[in-house]
């Protein structure tokens, strides 16, 4: 009988579990393995750095709704990898990180690019195993994908040496696994369901906060039903924007710090009372602030700020089960209220605000006069991805989704570097979708590298770099002391430049008369493209009721 290699039945594993796409960088021992992904029909997107690939897999994942795979070579490859597995643990999204390491007849024996592998990898992840046998690479494989996709998503660590890369087996002596199907999704208690609706009635000033964990677990339909038949205000949180339509009447995302600090019974669902939700805590929250928490993890219930009423289970099953009792004892927030009148008029002042700065046609431009290009030139089913601090700040509350995961971006780790991986994810995954990046200059900085990965692969991407010459804010002048201040970058950096090397279209836009010529001719063109948007170096968001992280 033929033998077949361990990188042939370690595609063919992850091919039968469902992995489409898998990005990374090749080299030493891994070459093989991209290369048998590529026979087996799974789509390799080499990249130009480990970080990068690591985060477009794990968006793939995120998009997709299953594991997708990073394959990275040993040593400083895996090291550089682990960013994308810690990002995706603390998003609780899954994927499948494979490193190449050195042969097992080596270990300890200061081999090339030695390192302990799994051990490092093994704190970021759901899982971390070495594979030492050629024949049980399909066991792994199963073990990784299961427990990345079951309960609360989150990332798989796989441990290739280069002699099971090599090696070969059998093909009768392959362990032989099932595919991993579909995560099961569990139910909360009915009296908890029951517990829930009965809070919501009883609250004056009732708050929905709909997380990434409902987009994930596919909720849309569910929520939107929950939502119309309570009629209850809601907030999204950055990537649960979509779920409901940002421009949704009941949304009330122009008032958001108002709605938090005021309302006096608020509804997780799928989000966490961590940073981005200032920790449930005063005075950013109402003291004694009831709280009803659905999430697919037990232990997080509760945290920072204790649960009234707890609804374990998975999002989708547990809306599900939210709208059976409204069929069954029909329940509606009155539409006319002291607090819907609060937020209605909250938002319109926000609005006010933000109008002011839209309409500015000084030069340099501030952010918001840019956006309002940008939101009119930016189609409804496109998928976003915002990175940078006042740039994904502001682009969250102007550029709006009208559907879920439509929008991806530094998440709950904060992480800066993510975006041209999940941008190149998104086009591979959604190659019939408008895929626009808005990144300050700053978080350019990161992957811009990524820009030849674009057009290599011809991938119609739209970035537009919004620079203010600095991480922050930029300067206006350097100090007399000839110091250059930490936040400072290059003033008026011409990024479209790098575009326009690699074979991409690139436009540098610095009166706000000119922004809409070039995102149209940015559009049109047919492969990728860069608009880079001189900011003034000292604009920023409108004033805000609260410091940055104020508990």
């Amino acid at each position: 009988m033929t033998k077949i290699t361990g990188a042939v039945v370690l595609a063919r594993a992850l091919k039968q579990q469902g992995v489409e796409y898998m990005f990374g960088i090749v080299g030493f021992p891994v070459i093989d393995i991209a290369a048998a992904a590529q026979a087996e029909g799974i789509t390799y997107i080499g990249m130009r750095n480990e970080q990068s690939a690591s985060y477009a897999a794990q968006a793939a994942s995120y998009l997709t709704g299953r594991p997708q795979a990073c394959v990275v070579v040993s040593g400083p490859g895996v090291i550089h990898a682990l960013a994308g597995l810690a990002n995706a643990q603390q998003n609780c999204w899954p994927m499948i990180l494979i490193g190449g390491a050195s042969p097992t007849y080596l270990n300890g024996m200061g081999a090339f690019q030695e390192e302990r592998q799994v051990a490092l990898a093994a704190p970021y992840s759901k899982y971390a195993h070495a594979v030492e046998h050629v024949a049980r690479i399909p066991y792994y494989v199963e073990q990784a994908v299961r427990t990345s996709l079951y309960g609360r998503p989150g990332p798989a660590y796989l441990d290739m040496p280069d002699d099971i890369i090599q090696g070969k087996v059998e093909a009768d002596q392959i362990v032989t696994t099932g595919t991993v199907g579909d995560a099961p999704r569990s139910q909360a208690m009915p009296e908890d369901v029951a517990a829930a609706l009965a809070v919501l009635e009883s609250a004056e000033r009732p708050l929905v906060v709909i997380g990434k964990g409902m987009a994930w677990s596919r909720a849309e339909d569910e929520v939107r039903e929950f939502i119309e038949r309570t009629q209850l205000p809601f907030l999204a949180s950055p990537m649960g924007k979509g779920i409901l339509s940002d421009d949704d009447p009941l949304s009330v995302g122009a008032a958001r710090s108002h709605a938090l600090k005021e309302a006096d019974v608020v509804f997780l669902m799928g989000a966490r009372l961590n940073w981005i939700m200032h920790f449930g805590l005063p005075p950013r929250f109402a003291p004694g602030v009831r709280i009803i928490q659905l999430d697919i993890a037990a232990e997080t219930i509760g945290t920072n700020v204790a649960a009234e009423v707890a609804l374990v289970g998975d999002g989708k099953a547990v809306a599900a089960q939210l709208n059976a009792a409204l069929v069954r004892r029909p329940w509606q927030y009155p539409k006319e209220t002291d607090w819907r009148g609060d937020l209605r008029s909250q938002a319109a002042g926000n609005l006010e605000a933000v109008a002011k700065m839209s309409n500015d046609n000084s030069s340099p431009m501030n952010y918001y006069r840019a956006y309002r290009d940008i939101v009119e030139w930016l189609p409804s089913d496109a998928i976003i991805i915002g990175e940078g601090a006042n740039t994904m700040d502001i682009g969250r509350t102007q550029m709006f989704n009208s559907g879920p995961r439509q929008r991806l971006d530094a998440g709950t780790y904060g992480t800066m570097g993510v975006g041209l991986g999940f941008m190149i994810a998104a086009a591979v995954v959604h190659p019939d979708r408008p895929i626009i990046g808005v990144q300050g200059d700053s978080a350019f900085g990161f992957s811009g590298m990524e820009l030849e990965t674009a057009v290599r692969y011809k991938l119609p991407i739209k970035l537009i770099v919004l620079n203010n010459g600095g991480i922050g804010e930029g300067v206006d002048t350097l100090p007399p002391d000839g110091q250059y201040p930490g936040t400072m970058l290059t003033t008026g950096a011409h990024y479209e430049g790098i575009m326009e090397v690699f074979g991409g279209k690139g436009f540098y836009v610095t009166d706000p008369a000119d922004l809409q010529a070039a995102l149209n001719a940015a559009m049109a063109f047919p492969g990728p493209a860069l608009i880079n948007v001189l900011i003034h170096p000292k604009a920023g968001r409108k004033p805000q009721p609260f410091a940055w992280l104020t508990t």
